[in-house]
C-alpha cells in the first residue's frame, strides 16, 4: 500500500494483479483443477530427471530397453503434458493426454505393488494404496478436459 492510499485500494490492486497473472494468452482464467494437474505433472517430470533411481525401480522388467530410458521418457512425457495443460490454448488436449498418460504408467504402479508385497505393512500400504488412486487422477484429468472445452 502506497502513502496516502486507502487500505481498500491495495486489496483491489492485489486482486487485479492476481487476475492478470492467472490469465493465459487467451485471457482464459487458469482454474484450480488445471493448475493442480499441470503442477503435479511438471513436478513429477522434473523429479524423473533429477532423481531417476526410485522411478527406475518400478519400471516393469518386461519393457524393452533400460529402466532409465523409460524413467526419462516418462518424465519427458509428464513435462510435455504438464506444459500443454498449463497453456489455455492446449489445455483441453493436454488434459486428455494426461488421462492417457495416467493409464499408461499404471503398470509401473502394479510393478511397485508386486515388488513391495513382502515389505513391512506400512510400505505395502503405500504400494497397494497407489493403485486405486490412479482412478481419481484419471477422472481429474478428464474433468479438466471437459472444463477446458
Amino acid at each position: 500500500m502506497g502513502r496516502g492510499e486507502p487500505a481498500g485500494d491495495a486489496g483491489l490492486r492485489g486482486r487485479a494483479l492476481t487476475a492478470t497473472v492467472c490469465q493465459g494468452a487467451d485471457h482464459d482464467p487458469f482454474p484450480v483443477p488445471g493448475a493442480l494437474l499441470a503442477g503435479g505433472l511438471l513436478t513429477m517430470g522434473v523429479l524423473h530427471g533429477v532423481a531417476p533411481q526410485p522411478f527406475d525401480t518400478i519400471v516393469p522388467p518386461w519393457l524393452p530397453g533400460s529402466a532409465r530410458f523409460w524413467t526419462y521418457a516418462s518424465g519427458v512425457a509428464e513435462l510435455a503434458v504438464g506444459a500443454a495443460v498449463a497453456v489455455p490454448r492446449t489445455r483441453r488436449l493436454g488434459a486428455l493426454a494426461a488421462a492417457a498418460l495416467f493409464v499408461a504408467v499404471f503398470p509401473a504402479n502394479v510393478q511397485m505393488a508386486w515388488d513391495w508385497r513382502h515389505r513391512s505393512w506400512p510400505w505395502r500400504a503405500v504400494a497397494f494404496g497407489r493403485l486405486p488412486l490412479q482412478a481419481p487422477m484419471i477422472a481429474h484429468a478428464l474433468r479438466v478436459h471437459r472444463e477446458a472445452g
